[in-house]
């Protein structure tokens, strides 16, 4: 999967081996899902950054773990004969990673990639509104993270 990582702000400083680890979760997801040749955009982002894009695209007023924008299900025409699907956007609160890492008692790398995960299978058409839908995705969760080989440590 060609996975475009971004920074916001721009002067955000990750450990190499989370950058490679997101690379590998998108390369495993896009091999599960049939995707290899799409495209994906991740921004790794603060709690500030992220509560502002909370509260502008869902209205609420308060920082999140991860938020995604699915092309698949936005307004834009679709473009025919395209090369690569464009998948969308995901973007992940670092600090809010962090938190939750310490708060469940594993990684923070861990964290960052279960948040890609959840994220990736928005952009593929999971949800977790209804019951039965929420089932299916945990169980994909676990699936691509068991596949990732990264167990809750």
């Amino acid at each position: 999967m060609n996975t475009i990582i971004n920074f916001e702000p721009e002067n955000l400083t990750v450990d190499e081996k989370i950058l490679a680890e997101i690379l590998r979760a998108a390369d495993v997801v896009g091999k599960i899902y049939g995707c290899e040749n799409s495209e994906l955009s991740i921004t790794l982002t603060d709690d500030k950054n992220i509560h502002a894009l909370n509260k502008k695209y869902r209205n609420i007023d308060r920082a999140t773990d991860v938020l995604s924008f699915a092309f698949r299900e936005s307004e834009e025409p679709e473009i025919l004969n395209a090369e690569v699907e464009i998948l969308g956007d995901i973007i992940i609160s670092l600090e809010r990673a962090k938190i939750q890492a310490e708060e469940f008692g594993h990684s923070y790398l861990r964290e960052v990639i279960f948040l890609e995960v959840h994220g990736l299978l928005h952009l593929l058409g999971y949800d977790h509104i209804e019951e039965n839908e929420r089932l299916e995705m945990e169980a994909e969760q676990k699936f691509v993270m068991e596949n990732l080989g990264i167990g809750r440590d």
